[in-house]
Protein backbone atom coordinates (compact mmCIF):
# COMPACT_ATOMS: atom_id res chain seq x y z
CA UNK A 1 0.00 0.00 0.00
CA UNK A 2 3.29 2.51 0.06
CA UNK A 3 2.40 3.43 -3.64
CA UNK A 4 -1.36 4.46 -2.37
CA UNK A 5 0.68 6.77 0.06
CA UNK A 6 2.88 7.92 -2.48
CA UNK A 7 -0.65 8.67 -5.24
CA UNK A 8 -2.79 10.09 -2.81
CA UNK A 9 0.42 12.88 -1.30
CA UNK A 10 0.54 13.50 -5.58
CA UNK A 11 -3.02 13.90 -5.78
CA UNK A 12 -3.12 16.61 -3.07
CA UNK A 13 -0.37 18.51 -4.94
CA UNK A 14 -2.58 18.38 -8.37
CA UNK A 15 -6.46 18.43 -7.07
CA UNK A 16 -8.48 18.27 -3.64
CA UNK A 17 -12.04 19.04 -5.34
CA UNK A 18 -14.91 17.85 -3.01
CA UNK A 19 -12.12 17.72 0.10
CA UNK A 20 -13.72 18.77 3.23
CA UNK A 21 -11.57 21.59 4.77
CA UNK A 22 -10.15 20.54 7.96
CA UNK A 23 -9.28 23.77 10.39
CA UNK A 24 -7.00 21.86 12.82
CA UNK A 25 -5.87 18.13 13.88
CA UNK A 26 -8.54 16.00 15.46
CA UNK A 27 -9.31 13.39 17.71
CA UNK A 28 -9.92 9.59 15.93
CA UNK A 29 -10.98 6.25 16.66
CA UNK A 30 -9.07 3.46 15.45
CA UNK A 31 -11.82 0.75 16.18
CA UNK A 32 -13.30 0.20 13.43
CA UNK A 33 -10.54 -0.40 11.13
CA UNK A 34 -11.37 -3.89 9.94
CA UNK A 35 -7.76 -5.46 9.32
CA UNK A 36 -6.73 -7.31 11.94
CA UNK A 37 -3.32 -5.51 13.25
CA UNK A 38 -2.37 -8.32 15.64
CA UNK A 39 -3.97 -11.92 16.79
CA UNK A 40 -3.40 -11.43 20.34
CA UNK A 41 -2.66 -9.08 22.80
CA UNK A 42 -0.10 -6.36 21.93
CA UNK A 43 2.51 -4.63 24.40
CA UNK A 44 2.59 -0.82 23.62
CA UNK A 45 5.81 1.50 24.33
CA UNK A 46 6.97 5.15 25.24
CA UNK A 47 10.66 5.40 24.65
CA UNK A 48 12.61 6.84 27.95
CA UNK A 49 16.23 6.50 29.51
CA UNK A 50 16.29 3.37 31.87
CA UNK A 51 15.95 3.98 35.69
CA UNK A 52 19.10 3.23 37.62
CA UNK A 53 17.21 1.09 39.84
CA UNK A 54 15.88 -0.93 36.85
CA UNK A 55 18.42 -4.21 37.73
CA UNK A 56 18.44 -3.72 41.02
CA UNK A 57 16.24 -5.83 43.15
CA UNK A 58 14.06 -4.08 45.79
CA UNK A 59 13.85 -4.30 48.86
CA UNK A 60 9.82 -4.70 48.96
CA UNK A 61 6.98 -3.14 46.62
CA UNK A 62 3.87 -2.28 47.18
CA UNK A 63 0.56 -2.58 45.38
CA UNK A 64 -1.27 0.94 45.78
CA UNK A 65 -4.03 0.31 43.24
CA UNK A 66 -6.22 -2.37 41.85
CA UNK A 67 -8.68 -1.31 39.90
CA UNK A 68 -10.81 -1.53 36.60
CA UNK A 69 -12.01 2.03 34.76
CA UNK A 70 -15.15 1.58 33.45
CA UNK A 71 -17.49 3.75 32.85
CA UNK A 72 -16.36 6.32 35.45
CA UNK A 73 -17.48 9.11 33.39
CA UNK A 74 -18.50 12.26 35.70
CA UNK A 75 -17.66 9.76 38.33
CA UNK A 76 -14.86 10.91 41.59
CA UNK A 77 -12.13 9.16 41.38
CA UNK A 78 -10.55 5.90 42.83
CA UNK A 79 -9.46 6.34 46.38
CA UNK A 80 -7.78 4.36 48.57
CA UNK A 81 -5.91 4.52 51.98
CA UNK A 82 -2.13 4.13 51.84
CA UNK A 83 0.61 3.29 54.23
CA UNK A 84 4.10 3.03 53.86
CA UNK A 85 5.57 -0.96 53.44
CA UNK A 86 6.29 -2.01 57.24
CA UNK A 87 9.25 -4.34 55.75
CA UNK A 88 11.34 -1.62 54.22
CA UNK A 89 10.79 1.67 56.13
CA UNK A 90 12.42 5.01 55.05
CA UNK A 91 14.86 6.23 54.48
CA UNK A 92 14.77 4.93 50.98
CA UNK A 93 17.76 5.13 48.41
CA UNK A 94 15.13 5.25 45.74
CA UNK A 95 11.57 4.69 44.90
CA UNK A 96 10.01 3.83 41.72
CA UNK A 97 6.23 3.65 40.97
CA UNK A 98 4.96 1.39 37.94
CA UNK A 99 1.88 1.33 36.07
CA UNK A 100 0.28 -1.91 34.36
CA UNK A 101 -2.60 -1.10 32.34
CA UNK A 102 -4.77 -3.81 30.14
CA UNK A 103 -7.60 -2.72 27.89
CA UNK A 104 -9.88 -4.61 24.73
CA UNK A 105 -12.22 -3.30 22.72
CA UNK A 106 -12.67 -0.11 21.23
CA UNK A 107 -12.15 3.26 23.07
CA UNK A 108 -10.67 6.46 22.40
CA UNK A 109 -7.63 7.73 24.48
CA UNK A 110 -7.99 9.04 28.43
CA UNK A 111 -6.18 11.16 30.86
CA UNK A 112 -5.20 10.34 34.10
CA UNK A 113 -3.47 11.21 37.23
CA UNK A 114 -2.19 9.75 40.23
CA UNK A 115 -2.08 11.08 43.75
CA UNK A 116 -0.51 10.69 47.10
CA UNK A 117 -2.20 13.08 49.52
CA UNK A 118 -3.14 15.31 47.12
CA UNK A 119 0.40 15.67 45.90
CA UNK A 120 0.70 14.18 42.09
CA UNK A 121 2.97 11.78 41.45
CA UNK A 122 2.15 10.45 37.70
CA UNK A 123 0.47 12.53 35.12
CA UNK A 124 -0.50 9.54 32.05
CA UNK A 125 -2.51 8.69 28.84
CA UNK A 126 -3.77 5.73 27.60
CA UNK A 127 -3.18 3.75 24.79
CA UNK A 128 -6.76 3.20 22.09
CA UNK A 129 -7.34 -1.07 22.59
CA UNK A 130 -8.14 -3.14 19.91
CA UNK A 131 -10.14 -5.88 20.33
CA UNK A 132 -7.34 -8.62 20.35
CA UNK A 133 -6.52 -6.24 22.91
CA UNK A 134 -3.26 -4.40 24.44
CA UNK A 135 -1.49 -3.74 27.73
CA UNK A 136 1.74 -1.30 28.71
CA UNK A 137 3.74 -0.51 31.39
CA UNK A 138 4.92 3.13 33.13
CA UNK A 139 7.83 3.32 34.86
CA UNK A 140 9.13 6.53 36.84
CA UNK A 141 11.46 7.39 40.02
CA UNK A 142 9.39 8.89 42.36
CA UNK A 143 12.16 9.15 44.85
CA UNK A 144 11.84 12.78 45.06
CA UNK A 145 8.07 12.60 46.80
CA UNK A 146 9.70 10.32 49.84
CA UNK A 147 8.29 12.73 52.46
CA UNK A 148 5.03 12.30 51.06
CA UNK A 149 5.28 8.47 50.69
CA UNK A 150 6.66 8.17 54.07
CA UNK A 151 3.30 9.31 55.30
CA UNK A 152 0.50 6.81 56.63
CA UNK A 153 -3.38 6.87 56.68
CA UNK A 154 -3.52 8.95 53.64
CA UNK A 155 -4.95 8.36 50.62
CA UNK A 156 -3.62 7.15 46.87
CA UNK A 157 -6.27 8.47 44.26
CA UNK A 158 -6.07 8.11 40.67
CA UNK A 159 -8.35 9.86 38.05
CA UNK A 160 -9.29 7.90 34.80
CA UNK A 161 -12.78 9.25 33.18
CA UNK A 162 -13.47 6.95 30.73
CA UNK A 163 -17.51 5.56 29.00
CA UNK A 164 -18.72 2.09 28.33
CA UNK A 165 -21.46 1.45 26.75
CA UNK A 166 -22.68 -0.23 22.95
CA UNK A 167 -19.85 1.41 21.34
CA UNK A 168 -17.05 2.32 23.53
CA UNK A 169 -16.10 -1.30 24.96
CA UNK A 170 -12.27 -0.60 26.62
CA UNK A 171 -12.18 -0.72 30.23
CA UNK A 172 -9.05 -0.14 31.39
CA UNK A 173 -7.51 -2.89 33.93
CA UNK A 174 -4.96 -0.67 35.98
CA UNK A 175 -2.10 -1.80 38.50
CA UNK A 176 -0.06 0.55 40.08
CA UNK A 177 2.90 -0.44 42.51
CA UNK A 178 5.74 1.14 44.42
CA UNK A 179 8.52 -0.52 44.35
CA UNK A 180 11.60 0.68 47.13
CA UNK A 181 15.01 0.29 47.02
CA UNK A 182 17.85 0.77 50.08
CA UNK A 183 20.28 -0.55 47.81
CA UNK A 184 22.42 2.34 46.25
CA UNK A 185 22.64 3.09 43.23
CA UNK A 186 25.51 3.64 41.18
CA UNK A 187 25.63 3.29 37.40
CA UNK A 188 28.42 1.05 37.35
CA UNK A 189 26.71 -1.44 38.72
CA UNK A 190 23.64 -1.54 36.61
CA UNK A 191 25.47 -0.58 33.39
CA UNK A 192 23.04 2.50 32.43
CA UNK A 193 24.43 6.17 32.94
CA UNK A 194 23.61 8.65 36.04
CA UNK A 195 20.60 10.40 35.37
CA UNK A 196 21.42 14.32 35.98
CA UNK A 197 17.65 15.77 35.86
CA UNK A 198 16.58 19.36 36.32
CA UNK A 199 14.36 18.23 39.19
CA UNK A 200 17.38 16.87 41.38
CA UNK A 201 17.25 19.72 43.33
CA UNK A 202 17.71 20.00 47.11
CA UNK A 203 19.42 21.75 49.89
CA UNK A 204 23.26 23.22 49.34
CA UNK A 205 25.24 22.88 52.44
CA UNK A 206 28.63 25.23 51.76
CA UNK A 207 30.67 23.45 54.40
CA UNK A 208 31.08 20.73 51.67
CA UNK A 209 31.79 22.82 48.78
CA UNK A 210 30.12 21.50 45.60
CA UNK A 211 29.09 23.29 41.99
CA UNK A 212 25.89 21.03 41.87
CA UNK A 213 22.94 20.71 43.02
CA UNK A 214 22.23 17.40 45.29
CA UNK A 215 19.13 15.03 45.05
CA UNK A 216 17.72 14.72 48.58
CA UNK A 217 13.96 14.81 48.09
CA UNK A 218 12.37 18.39 49.84
CA UNK A 219 11.14 17.58 53.69
CA UNK A 220 7.94 18.51 52.98
CA UNK A 221 5.80 18.44 50.03
CA UNK A 222 2.05 20.97 49.92
CA UNK A 223 -0.31 20.27 47.20
CA UNK A 224 -1.65 23.54 45.08
CA UNK A 225 -4.54 21.74 43.94
CA UNK A 226 -8.12 21.02 44.08
CA UNK A 227 -10.65 19.17 46.41
CA UNK A 228 -10.19 15.99 45.00
CA UNK A 229 -13.84 15.71 44.35
CA UNK A 230 -13.03 15.53 40.44
CA UNK A 231 -9.71 14.46 40.71
CA UNK A 232 -6.84 16.92 42.46
CA UNK A 233 -6.32 18.67 38.78
CA UNK A 234 -7.63 22.13 38.56
CA UNK A 235 -9.82 22.29 35.58
CA UNK A 236 -9.06 25.17 33.51
CA UNK A 237 -12.09 26.78 30.97
CA UNK A 238 -10.61 29.61 29.62
CA UNK A 239 -8.22 32.27 29.74
CA UNK A 240 -9.91 34.31 32.97
CA UNK A 241 -10.59 30.82 34.81
CA UNK A 242 -7.85 31.49 37.36
CA UNK A 243 -7.70 28.78 40.04
CA UNK A 244 -6.34 29.93 43.51
CA UNK A 245 -5.17 27.63 46.74
CA UNK A 246 -4.19 29.52 49.99
CA UNK A 247 -1.12 28.19 52.29
CA UNK A 248 1.29 28.59 54.87
CA UNK A 249 4.77 27.14 54.64
CA UNK A 250 6.98 26.91 57.71
CA UNK A 251 8.80 29.52 58.95
CA UNK A 252 12.03 27.07 58.44
CA UNK A 253 12.10 26.73 54.81
CA UNK A 254 15.39 27.36 53.33
CA UNK A 255 14.20 26.33 49.93
CA UNK A 256 11.57 26.16 47.31
CA UNK A 257 10.42 24.55 44.35
CA UNK A 258 7.08 24.43 42.01
CA UNK A 259 6.70 21.35 40.27
CA UNK A 260 3.52 22.06 37.52
CA UNK A 261 1.83 18.91 35.71
CA UNK A 262 -0.13 20.34 32.86
CA UNK A 263 -2.18 18.88 30.22
CA UNK A 264 -4.74 20.25 27.31
CA UNK A 265 -7.73 18.86 26.14
CA UNK A 266 -10.86 19.57 24.28
CA UNK A 267 -10.28 22.90 21.52
CA UNK A 268 -7.29 23.32 23.02
CA UNK A 269 -5.69 19.37 22.71
CA UNK A 270 -4.00 20.93 19.69
CA UNK A 271 -3.66 24.83 20.77
CA UNK A 272 -0.56 24.79 18.68
CA UNK A 273 -2.10 24.70 15.68
CA UNK A 274 -5.60 27.10 16.59
CA UNK A 275 -5.71 29.90 13.96
CA UNK A 276 -7.16 33.02 15.16
CA UNK A 277 -10.72 33.57 16.25
CA UNK A 278 -10.97 36.44 13.03
CA UNK A 279 -10.32 33.22 10.69
CA UNK A 280 -12.86 31.34 12.06
CA UNK A 281 -15.30 33.81 11.96
CA UNK A 282 -14.78 34.88 8.63
CA UNK A 283 -15.34 31.56 7.04
CA UNK A 284 -17.99 30.68 9.09
CA UNK A 285 -16.56 27.94 10.83
CA UNK A 286 -18.48 26.01 13.59
CA UNK A 287 -15.20 24.78 15.16
CA UNK A 288 -14.62 25.95 18.74
CA UNK A 289 -10.68 25.16 18.26
CA UNK A 290 -9.44 28.87 18.04
CA UNK A 291 -7.81 31.64 20.13
CA UNK A 292 -4.80 31.74 18.20
CA UNK A 293 -1.24 28.82 18.65
CA UNK A 294 0.41 30.77 21.90
CA UNK A 295 -0.33 29.26 25.40
CA UNK A 296 1.55 29.83 28.78
CA UNK A 297 0.67 28.38 32.28
CA UNK A 298 1.75 31.34 34.46
CA UNK A 299 2.00 31.01 38.28
CA UNK A 300 1.51 34.18 40.53
CA UNK A 301 1.75 34.73 44.65
CA UNK A 302 -0.29 37.17 45.70
CA UNK A 303 -0.76 38.74 42.48
CA UNK A 304 3.38 38.60 41.49
CA UNK A 305 4.03 36.96 38.73
CA UNK A 306 6.81 34.14 39.98
CA UNK A 307 7.23 32.18 36.88
CA UNK A 308 5.90 30.41 34.04
CA UNK A 309 5.80 27.35 31.34
CA UNK A 310 5.28 26.45 27.31
CA UNK A 311 4.36 23.38 27.71
CA UNK A 312 5.34 20.50 25.06
CA UNK A 313 2.94 19.58 22.94
CA UNK A 314 2.24 16.26 23.97
CA UNK A 315 0.31 13.64 21.18
CA UNK A 316 -1.68 11.71 22.92
CA UNK A 317 -2.73 8.16 21.01
CA UNK A 318 -5.96 9.40 19.37
CA UNK A 319 -4.67 12.25 18.08
CA UNK A 320 -3.53 13.38 14.06
CA UNK A 321 -3.44 9.77 13.18
CA UNK A 322 -3.88 6.89 15.48
CA UNK A 323 -2.39 4.43 13.63
CA UNK A 324 0.75 6.46 14.15
CA UNK A 325 1.09 5.40 18.27
CA UNK A 326 0.90 2.21 18.00
CA UNK A 327 2.90 0.14 19.25
CA UNK A 328 5.24 3.05 19.58
CA UNK A 329 3.30 6.46 21.33
CA UNK A 330 3.88 9.54 21.06
CA UNK A 331 6.79 11.08 22.85
CA UNK A 332 5.63 12.07 26.52
CA UNK A 333 1.82 10.54 25.91
CA UNK A 334 2.69 7.70 28.65
CA UNK A 335 4.77 9.93 31.13
CA UNK A 336 3.56 13.47 30.46
CA UNK A 337 6.24 15.78 31.90
CA UNK A 338 6.48 17.88 34.47
CA UNK A 339 8.03 21.82 34.93
CA UNK A 340 9.92 22.91 38.01
CA UNK A 341 9.84 26.29 38.87
CA UNK A 342 11.90 27.64 41.71
CA UNK A 343 10.68 29.79 43.67
CA UNK A 344 13.48 30.50 46.67
CA UNK A 345 13.93 34.23 45.48
CA UNK A 346 9.89 34.64 46.90
CA UNK A 347 10.49 33.00 50.46
CA UNK A 348 11.06 36.55 51.93
CA UNK A 349 7.42 36.97 50.76
CA UNK A 350 6.19 34.04 52.68
CA UNK A 351 8.64 33.22 55.69
CA UNK A 352 5.87 35.26 58.02
CA UNK A 353 3.50 32.72 59.34
CA UNK A 354 0.80 33.94 57.04
CA UNK A 355 -1.58 32.39 54.31
CA UNK A 356 -0.48 33.27 50.70
CA UNK A 357 -2.29 32.89 47.57
CA UNK A 358 -1.04 30.79 44.68
CA UNK A 359 -3.14 31.22 41.83
CA UNK A 360 -2.68 29.22 38.33
CA UNK A 361 -4.11 29.66 34.44
CA UNK A 362 -3.09 29.42 31.07
CA UNK A 363 -2.63 32.39 28.96
CA UNK A 364 -4.81 32.09 25.95
CA UNK A 365 -6.26 29.16 27.22
CA UNK A 366 -9.76 27.65 26.20
CA UNK A 367 -11.66 24.81 26.95
CA UNK A 368 -10.03 22.93 28.53
CA UNK A 369 -6.59 22.36 30.43
CA UNK A 370 -5.70 20.19 33.59
CA UNK A 371 -3.34 21.68 35.86
CA UNK A 372 -1.97 21.33 39.47
CA UNK A 373 1.10 21.99 41.45
CA UNK A 374 3.24 20.42 43.91
CA UNK A 375 5.70 22.82 46.65
CA UNK A 376 8.55 21.23 47.37
CA UNK A 377 9.82 22.46 50.88
CA UNK A 378 13.20 21.88 52.42
CA UNK A 379 13.64 22.81 56.09
CA UNK A 380 16.48 24.10 57.78
CA UNK A 381 16.25 21.43 60.65
CA UNK A 382 19.07 23.68 62.54
CA UNK A 383 17.05 26.53 63.17
CA UNK A 384 12.98 27.56 63.41
CA UNK A 385 13.49 30.82 61.91
CA UNK A 386 14.84 31.45 58.19
CA UNK A 387 15.46 34.76 57.58
CA UNK A 388 14.73 35.89 53.76
CA UNK A 389 14.47 38.81 51.14
CA UNK A 390 13.94 39.50 47.48
CA UNK A 391 16.60 41.77 46.08
CA UNK A 392 15.70 41.75 42.06
CA UNK A 393 12.73 41.11 40.25
CA UNK A 394 12.68 41.56 36.77
CA UNK A 395 9.74 40.56 34.98
CA UNK A 396 9.70 41.98 31.72
CA UNK A 397 6.53 41.78 29.34
CA UNK A 398 5.28 38.95 26.90
CA UNK A 399 7.19 40.35 23.20
CA UNK A 400 5.27 39.23 21.21
CA UNK A 401 4.58 40.32 17.15
CA UNK A 402 1.16 38.68 15.51
CA UNK A 403 1.38 38.19 11.69
CA UNK A 404 -2.00 37.29 9.51
CA UNK A 405 -2.69 37.20 5.75
CA UNK A 406 -5.76 35.08 4.82
CA UNK A 407 -8.10 35.39 2.04
CA UNK A 408 -11.23 32.57 3.01
CA UNK A 409 -9.53 29.38 3.89
CA UNK A 410 -5.87 30.03 2.28
CA UNK A 411 -3.43 31.64 4.60
CA UNK A 412 -0.58 32.24 6.89
CA UNK A 413 -0.72 32.66 10.63
CA UNK A 414 2.55 33.58 12.23
CA UNK A 415 3.85 34.39 16.41
CA UNK A 416 6.85 35.57 17.63
CA UNK A 417 7.00 35.47 21.41
CA UNK A 418 10.08 35.80 23.69
CA UNK A 419 10.04 36.34 27.41
CA UNK A 420 12.72 36.70 29.82
CA UNK A 421 12.69 37.25 33.78
CA UNK A 422 14.90 37.08 36.54
CA UNK A 423 14.68 37.18 40.18
CA UNK A 424 17.48 37.50 43.12
CA UNK A 425 16.94 37.09 46.78
CA UNK A 426 18.87 35.85 49.90
CA UNK A 427 18.41 33.26 52.53
CA UNK A 428 20.03 33.33 55.70
CA UNK A 429 20.08 29.74 57.08
CA UNK A 430 22.11 27.23 59.41
CA UNK A 431 23.57 26.63 56.07
CA UNK A 432 24.45 30.62 55.94
CA UNK A 433 23.72 33.61 54.36
CA UNK A 434 23.09 32.45 50.48
CA UNK A 435 21.60 34.23 47.29
CA UNK A 436 19.53 32.48 44.38
CA UNK A 437 19.47 33.62 41.15
CA UNK A 438 16.86 32.26 39.16
CA UNK A 439 16.20 33.54 35.30
CA UNK A 440 14.08 32.45 32.69
CA UNK A 441 13.88 32.30 28.96
CA UNK A 442 10.87 31.50 26.69
CA UNK A 443 10.99 31.89 22.74
CA UNK A 444 8.41 30.40 20.67
CA UNK A 445 7.84 30.62 16.70
CA UNK A 446 4.58 29.35 15.17
CA UNK A 447 3.47 29.28 12.10
CA UNK A 448 0.47 28.01 10.30
CA UNK A 449 -0.55 27.97 6.93
CA UNK A 450 -3.53 26.71 4.97
CA UNK A 451 -3.60 25.95 1.11
CA UNK A 452 -5.81 24.15 -1.33
CA UNK A 453 -8.97 25.94 -0.51
CA UNK A 454 -7.84 25.03 3.37
CA UNK A 455 -7.33 21.30 2.87
CA UNK A 456 -3.67 21.68 2.95
CA UNK A 457 -2.45 22.58 6.39
CA UNK A 458 1.26 23.02 7.96
CA UNK A 459 1.92 23.54 11.41
CA UNK A 460 5.10 24.37 12.53
CA UNK A 461 6.03 25.10 16.07
CA UNK A 462 9.58 25.74 17.72
CA UNK A 463 9.88 26.31 21.26
CA UNK A 464 13.20 27.26 23.07
CA UNK A 465 13.02 27.18 26.74
CA UNK A 466 15.94 28.31 29.09
CA UNK A 467 16.37 28.16 32.76
CA UNK A 468 18.88 28.96 35.42
CA UNK A 469 19.83 28.80 39.24
CA UNK A 470 22.71 29.85 40.44
CA UNK A 471 23.51 29.93 44.12
CA UNK A 472 26.66 31.94 45.50
CA UNK A 473 27.99 32.78 49.29
CA UNK A 474 28.52 36.33 50.39
CA UNK A 475 31.95 36.30 49.68
CA UNK A 476 30.71 35.18 45.83
CA UNK A 477 31.84 32.24 45.61
CA UNK A 478 29.10 29.99 43.51
CA UNK A 479 28.30 27.04 45.28
CA UNK A 480 25.71 25.45 42.75
CA UNK A 481 24.88 26.28 39.56
CA UNK A 482 22.34 24.76 37.20
CA UNK A 483 21.28 25.33 33.78
CA UNK A 484 18.37 23.54 31.78
CA UNK A 485 17.63 24.27 28.07
CA UNK A 486 15.00 22.33 26.54
CA UNK A 487 14.01 22.66 22.79
CA UNK A 488 10.37 20.97 21.22
CA UNK A 489 10.77 21.34 17.52
CA UNK A 490 7.10 20.51 15.99
CA UNK A 491 6.11 19.70 12.52
CA UNK A 492 2.62 18.51 11.35
CA UNK A 493 1.22 18.36 7.94
CA UNK A 494 -2.32 17.72 6.79
CA UNK A 495 -4.09 17.03 3.81
CA UNK A 496 -7.65 15.83 3.44
CA UNK A 497 -8.76 14.87 0.08
CA UNK A 498 -12.60 12.59 -1.24
CA UNK A 499 -12.70 9.72 0.63
CA UNK A 500 -13.43 6.37 -1.53
CA UNK A 501 -17.38 6.66 -0.45
CA UNK A 502 -19.52 9.99 -0.44
CA UNK A 503 -19.13 10.25 3.32
CA UNK A 504 -15.69 9.39 3.99
CA UNK A 505 -12.98 11.57 3.69
CA UNK A 506 -8.78 10.62 3.24
CA UNK A 507 -6.02 12.36 5.36
CA UNK A 508 -2.59 12.25 4.69
CA UNK A 509 -0.68 13.05 7.52
CA UNK A 510 2.84 13.32 8.72
CA UNK A 511 4.13 14.53 12.27
CA UNK A 512 7.72 15.17 13.22
CA UNK A 513 7.96 16.20 16.85
CA UNK A 514 10.92 16.17 19.50
CA UNK A 515 12.24 16.61 22.93
CA UNK A 516 16.25 17.88 23.37
CA UNK A 517 17.08 18.63 26.52
CA UNK A 518 20.75 20.33 27.44
CA UNK A 519 20.83 20.21 31.53
CA UNK A 520 24.35 21.29 33.15
CA UNK A 521 24.42 20.81 36.89
CA UNK A 522 27.45 21.82 38.14
CA UNK A 523 30.46 19.78 36.72
CA UNK A 524 28.03 17.31 35.31
CA UNK A 525 25.53 17.56 32.20
CA UNK A 526 23.54 15.05 30.29
CA UNK A 527 22.04 15.31 26.83
CA UNK A 528 18.51 13.84 25.64
CA UNK A 529 17.82 13.94 22.11
CA UNK A 530 14.20 12.55 21.73
CA UNK A 531 13.34 12.52 17.96
CA UNK A 532 9.97 10.72 16.22
CA UNK A 533 8.67 10.90 12.46
CA UNK A 534 5.45 9.82 11.52
CA UNK A 535 4.12 9.33 8.01
CA UNK A 536 0.91 7.69 6.93
CA UNK A 537 -2.41 8.19 5.24
CA UNK A 538 -6.60 7.02 6.44
CA UNK A 539 -9.73 7.41 5.17
CA UNK A 540 -12.31 8.01 7.61
CA UNK A 541 -15.77 9.05 8.77
CA UNK A 542 -16.61 11.44 10.97
CA UNK A 543 -13.87 10.53 13.48
CA UNK A 544 -13.65 6.66 13.23
CA UNK A 545 -11.20 4.70 11.00
CA UNK A 546 -11.91 2.81 8.20
CA UNK A 547 -8.49 1.81 6.73
CA UNK A 548 -5.11 3.47 6.23
CA UNK A 549 -1.16 2.72 6.64
CA UNK A 550 1.08 4.62 8.98
CA UNK A 551 5.18 4.16 9.34
CA UNK A 552 7.29 5.76 12.81
CA UNK A 553 10.74 6.14 13.64
CA UNK A 554 11.68 7.43 16.76
CA UNK A 555 15.49 7.53 18.12
CA UNK A 556 16.15 8.48 21.77
CA UNK A 557 19.50 9.58 22.41
CA UNK A 558 20.76 9.72 26.34
CA UNK A 559 24.43 10.67 27.09
CA UNK A 560 25.47 12.49 30.49
CA UNK A 561 29.23 12.54 31.95
CA UNK A 562 29.00 8.85 32.96
CA UNK A 563 27.70 6.92 29.60
CA UNK A 564 25.08 6.29 26.99
CA UNK A 565 21.67 4.92 25.74
CA UNK A 566 20.64 4.86 23.08
CA UNK A 567 17.56 2.72 21.60
CA UNK A 568 15.93 3.21 18.15
CA UNK A 569 12.76 1.53 16.91
CA UNK A 570 10.73 1.91 13.77
CA UNK A 571 6.71 0.35 13.68
CA UNK A 572 4.70 0.11 10.58
CA UNK A 573 1.10 -0.54 9.87
CA UNK A 574 1.18 -1.39 14.29
CA UNK A 575 3.78 -3.83 14.50
CA UNK A 576 7.35 -3.37 15.56
CA UNK A 577 10.19 -3.80 12.79
CA UNK A 578 12.87 -2.57 14.50
CA UNK A 579 14.18 -2.08 17.99
CA UNK A 580 18.03 -1.82 18.54
CA UNK A 581 19.28 -0.99 22.01
CA UNK A 582 23.06 0.32 22.77
CA UNK A 583 24.87 1.48 25.76
CA UNK A 584 28.16 2.56 23.36
CA UNK A 585 28.51 6.40 22.91
CA UNK A 586 29.09 6.27 19.33
CA UNK A 587 25.46 6.21 18.39
CA UNK A 588 24.59 8.18 20.98
CA UNK A 589 25.19 11.98 19.26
Amino acid sequence: MDMLFMLCFLLVLSSTAGAVPVPSPDRFLKSNLRSSRSSKPQEHLELSYPLPSDRLTPSCTLTIIHHSFADTMNSPPFSTPYSPPLDCPPPWSSVAVELRVESSGEQYDRISGLWLGGVELLRTSTAEPTETGIFWKVRKDVTRYSSILARSNINVTMMLENIVNDVYTGVYHVDVSLWFYNESVTSEAVRVPSIVRPNDVGVINPQKFTSGFTDSPADLIIPISDNGDRGFWFRVESETDVHVKSIRIPRNSQRAVLELYVSFHGNDEFWYSNPPNSYLETNNLTTGRGNRAYREVFVTIDGKFVGSEVPFPVLFTGGINPLFWEPVVAIGAFNLPSYDLDLTPFLGQLLDSKFHAFRIGVDGGISFWLLNANLHLWLDHGSENVEAKPVVYDNPALSIVLTDAFKLLDGSFRIKAEKRSQFVGWVSSSSGNLTTIVSQEIKVNNLITFSKNGTYKVVKERIKAKRGTKIHTDAGNVIAHLVTIRRYPLTVITATLPGLKHDTSLLVTNVSHSMNERCVNGDLSSFVFNSQDSNGWMEIRDHSVLSGEATTMQSFNFRDTLGCYSRTVAAHNGRLIVDNTTFSCATST
